[in-house]
């Protein structure tokens, strides 16, 4: 769940229309028409991607004279299908995938089960990669994927670059290269593995499923 308290503001006397905000903006809230760019403040998740990669200082933060909310009710879905689809991208539900806003696992796969097919749609519907908007892309990806759905970067944005190699597809020549060198490529999937199936009991305990 995420508060939003912010919004970004553009001056059109000082923006020149170079569309670095549009590319940046993990939700496409802003674009750029007639030369100026626009910001629509009911998408915005005021990340302050646009106002601190503009060149000309033509964006600001400002804030909202409303606060709203952005989240996904976990509870509206069936647990079992929330933990297989975590489990297709080797997460527990409840590990935080987005540090930033708070965004664990399980909004993550109600979000993708209630719809929502790209990185963009997560992003504007639970709030991940709207803080510093860098660290919480691949588990994102991640997740999309394991949902089933097609991964299409947008060719004309910076919004993201496609996923990174993991634990359980790293290559055997890979891990033999490295083995010697104080890799455990195994050892961590192992256990990364393990953190995956953690399930919590209704004391609040921790069992193994």
């Amino acid at each position: 769940m995420k508060r939003v308290t912010m919004m970004a503001k553009v001056d059109p006397e000082i923006c020149r229309g170079c569309r670095i905000c549009e590319k940046v903006c993990p939700v496409y809230a802003i674009r750029v028409t007639d030369k100026k760019a626009h910001s629509d403040p009911e998408k915005c998740m005021a990340c302050a991607n646009c106002a601190d990669r503009c060149p000309f200082y033509a964006i600001t933060m400002v804030k909202r004279e409303e606060s709203f909310d952005v989240g996904v009710d976990v509870s509206k879905f069936d647990p079992r299908e929330i933990r297989s689809l975590c489990a297709k991208a080797h997460f527990n539900p409840e590990q935080v995938l987005c540090y930033c806003v708070g965004t664990r696992a399980e909004e993550v796969a109600a979000c993708l089960l209630d719809g929502a097919t790209t990185p963009e749609e997560v992003s504007a519907r639970t709030g991940m990669r709207t803080g510093c908007t860098i660290e919480c892309i691949q588990p994102m990806l991640r997740m999309v994927k394991a949902a089933g759905n097609e991964l299409h970067p947008n060719p004309d944005g910076f919004q993201w670059y496609g996923t990174t190699v993991t634990a359980w597809d790293m290559p055997q020549e890979v891990k033999e290269k490295y083995g010697s060198r104080g890799f455990y490529f195994d050892e961590d999937r192992a256990l990364l593995d393990k953190i995956a199936e953690i399930q919590t009991d209704e004391e609040g305990g921790a069992t193994h499923g």
